[in-house]
């Protein structure tokens, strides 16, 4: 019997949920990368048990042999350590409902399978490999003709007596429909002829991904199923089953599609034509992990208000279901740009210089630098850090450039005064008793106060001779802090030699 605390409930759009029970799973296939939709899969999944102080499953299926590729349960791991989905049980934690891997839970399926034919519910398909896919070349009918679904039982024993390979398949009703209610899509109704008698058993023993999905889920008490809506036409074979075992059925969250802008301005179902489309992928774009997270929660969610950038702690306090549209969504990466540069911006000095440090080395080497200076004029500059080299580039060897550079009309510079001031603030520079940037900035501030010119007139000819390029992520002063004593008075000597 339930404790009072599990049943304690709340109304939800229709649906009485067991705040005290809820538990989702996220049911993974090691297969390869982790795609957007998976990953939105997770997090929506964690959000929905989270804000509502339930329990996040993590379960490996794994019973698809031919497609497992060797390293990807440790990608599913890394993936969601990296965006702080954290587990309350799965494979590496344990749990009271494991083993949390398929193939470790193999020997579980086959007695149900076999419940069900003893109740006239499924049946034994001995159909060879070559007679299916006769049946797909011919084209007469759209999936499986249910050849074995009436044989005479002395034939069904005979050919298990002979040891003759079959599989075991779900008996679907011919007639009427199958309705069910999704949180997101409301009701929805398919026709029973519709839907395929599907294997549940497999020949090699191992269950197929549907049938072992249902046991699973009932056997560690599944609440909430979360998944893409491609898969609503294929829950009435699910309910099918739950219902042929008298099992509660689950509460159903469709997510929509997500779509990704086409060259002409259509969309299409996001794809690698579009962008990277792997979590991985988005990393080694230079994406951070919490844009990632807080980009793709935004996918087909919208909160109440008008905010945008959410902590993953925000996300469990602010989602909800019922914010969850029907459209499909699409992926701007135009937009993720902007987030991960606004995250960019709002990050410490220290955070920042910590994950631009591995770009600096390419740079500089090991040679030390003034970070602080480096992080308050990049922070505002880049959208990702892996842009950081390119924009850094002349720091590591002065570009040629022509003497053309120290002419901007804006700061009222000409081929005539540039070596003048370039001269001038070499004598200056020269003194300075510290090569700090205030003592830099001081100094030349002065010395454009002395010298009765604009402070652009100044520092426009010492910037190019600097940096040897016409744009540049700080200024004049900036970069001779970053540059130290010896490299800008020698860069500033050759500047005077384009005179």
């Amino acid at each position: 019997m339930k404790s009072a605390a599990a049943l304690r409930f709340r109304k939800k759009k229709g649906m009485v949920v067991d705040m005290a029970t809820v538990r989702t799973r996220f049911a993974p296939s090691p297969t390869g990368f982790m795609h957007v939709g998976n990953l939105r899969t997770a997090l929506y999944e964690y959000l929905v048990a989270k804000s509502q102080n339930g329990t996040f499953v993590l379960r490996i299926e794994d019973t698809d042999r031919e497609r497992l590729v060797e390293g990807a349960e440790e990608v599913i791991y890394q993936t969601l350590k990296k965006v702080g989905l954290r587990h309350d049980e799965g494979p590496d934690l344990g749990g009271e409902y494991g083993p949390y891997v398929q193939s470790q839970r193999k020997e579980l399926y086959k007695p149900y399978a076999e419940q069900l034919v003893k109740e006239g519910k499924a049946y034994y398909c001995f159909c060879t490999k070559e007679r299916l896919e006769s049946l797909h070349q011919e084209g007469e009918f759209g999936g499986y003709d249910r050849h074995c679904r009436d044989l005479p039982q002395e034939e069904v024993a005979r050919l298990l007596a002979e040891n003759t390979p079959y599989v075991i398949r779900q008996k679907v009703p011919l007639e009427g429909s199958t309705t069910f209610c999704d949180s997101v899509f409301g009701s929805i109704t398919i026709e029973n002829k519709e839907i395929e008698d599907q294997i549940l058993l497999k020949a090699d023993g191992y269950p197929t991904y549907n049938f072992a999905n249902v046991i699973d889920d009932h056997l560690m008490n599944i609440t909430h199923v979360v998944r893409g809506c491609e898969y609503l036409t294929s829950t009435p074979k699910y309910n099918l089953l739950y219902e042929a075992f008298g099992w509660k059925i689950p509460t159903y969250i469709h997510l929509p599609l997500i779509m990704g802008k086409n060259e002409d301005g259509s969309v299409s179902k996001l794809s690698k034509r579009h962008g990277s489309t792997s979590f991985e992928g988005l990393l080694e774009e230079g994406y951070l992990a919490p844009v990632i997270t807080n980009y793709i929660a935004l996918l087909g969610w919208a909160p109440k208000d008008n905010q945008e950038i959410f902590s993953l702690e925000e996300l469990v306090q602010n989602f909800s279901v019922e914010g969850i549209s029907k459209s499909p969504a699409v992926f701007d990466y135009e937009k993720l740009n902007w987030f991960n540069g606004e995250y960019i911006k709002a990050m410490s000095d220290e955070e920042f210089t910590k994950n631009a440090m591995p770009y600096y080395k390419e740079v500089f080497e090991e040679e030390e630098k003034p970070w602080e200076i480096l992080a308050s004029i990049l922070k505002a500059r880049i959208g990702k850090f892996k842009e950081i080299p390119g924009l850094l580039e002349f720091f590591r060897e002065l570009p040629d450039y022509p003497a053309d550079f120290f002419v901007n009309k804006k700061s009222k510079t000409t081929l005539e005064n540039s070596p003048q001031m370039l001269k001038a603030a070499i004598e200056t520079l020269e003194q300075l008793p510290s090569w700090e940037l205030h003592a830099i900035h001081d100094s030349l501030i002065q010395l454009a106060e002395k010298l009765e010119v604009k402070n652009g007139t100044l520092l426009w000819p010492v910037r190019i001779a600097a940096a040897g390029t016409l744009v540049t992520p700080g200024g004049a002063m900036e970069i001779l802090a970053i540059l130290g004593r010896e490299e800008s008075l020698r860069r500033l000597n050759a500047g005077l030699l384009k005179f």
